[in-house]
């Protein structure tokens, strides 16, 4: 396994590979990998003969200077962890934005939902990030987990949009034993916490339940999965059913007609948690 952390020799390694006539695949992170991340890396070697993961957190997607300053770093466990996968290239830049940085990659529409609602100038900082190191690493295939739904949707139209030569692969969330879905955040979970995020995962089952019975009321799906996250003692930051091409919030007087999703982003302890199920 290589690592670089300079752009240029990332470049030349992934375009030698390609002219050998083997395929790319990148696996974008901001590192404190867990065993999710191991889960695409080892889909990644499905899809493409060389597996490149990228290690970088990204300044530009953080909407709360505090959130950024306590994101892990912890590039050196990484890297141990990563020694037992199929990952062939480590990208961990240092910096990925030159001084006096000026442009942007924007997706209208999909990003005014859910986080880009609460979380404003996020999803702007995710495609431009992300877009950089499609053009750095030029892969043929890119994998994103569907934890983060909406994110893999916007990073779907952007590739679309662009016209980038790159196949996007979408990978099923990965949970703990308990059903909290697996994530870097976690690590910040106080015991308590912890415990009482639970209450997440075991409400969108209880919602995706009554969806598989015959439900179909927008209230009466996504007000129970609120009432359960509130008396676990979570914040709230949005519950919505949304459509699942639009990612729009159906009204709450509304039933489910068409393929949708629930998201949910809620804090525990302080630490925001995204999690969702698929309503179709």
């Amino acid at each position: 396994m290589e690592v670089f952390t300079d752009k240029e020799l990332m470049r030349r390694w992934s375009r030698s590979v390609r002219a050998a006539g083997e395929t790319v695949a990148l696996v974008p992170t901001m590192g404190a990998l867990h065993e999710g991340h191991l889960r695409l890396v080892e889909l990644a070697a499905r899809e493409a003969d060389r597996v490149v993961v990228s290690i970088y957190v990204n300044p530009t997607q953080f909407d709360r200077a505090e959130d950024f300053a306590k994101y892990p770093r912890t590039l050196h466990s990484d890297l141990k962890a990563l020694e037992g996968s199929p990952c062939k290239a480590v990208f961990a830049p240092t910096e990925m934005y030159l001084p006096g940085n000026t442009t942007w990659v924007t997706v209208d529409g999909l990003t005014e939902h859910l986080c880009g609602k609460t979380r404003p100038g996020h999803f702007r900082g995710v495609t431009t990030i992300v877009s950089k190191f499609l053009h750095v690493v030029e892969p043929d295939v890119a994998l994103f987990g569907n934890k983060d739904y909406q994110q893999r949707r916007v990073l779907e139209q952007m590739v679309r949009d662009q016209d980038l030569p790159i196949r996007v692969v979408a990978a099923p969330t990965v949970r703990e034993p308990d059903g909290l879905a697996m994530s870097s955040r976690n690590v910040r979970l106080d015991p308590t916490a912890r415990l009482a995020a639970t209450a997440i995962p075991k409400a969108l089952d209880a919602a995706r339940a009554a969806f598989d019975r015959g439900e179909r009321g927008v209230a009466a799906l996504s007000e129970p999965v609120r009432q359960a996250l509130i008396a676990a003692g979570g914040t709230i930051d949005y519950v919505e059913i949304a459509d699942d091409q639009t990612l729009a919030p159906l009204p709450s007087d509304r039933h489910v007609a068409a393929p949708a999703v629930l998201a949910i982003a809620a804090f525990f302890g302080g630490v925001r948690l995204i999690d969702n199920v698929a309503l179709h």
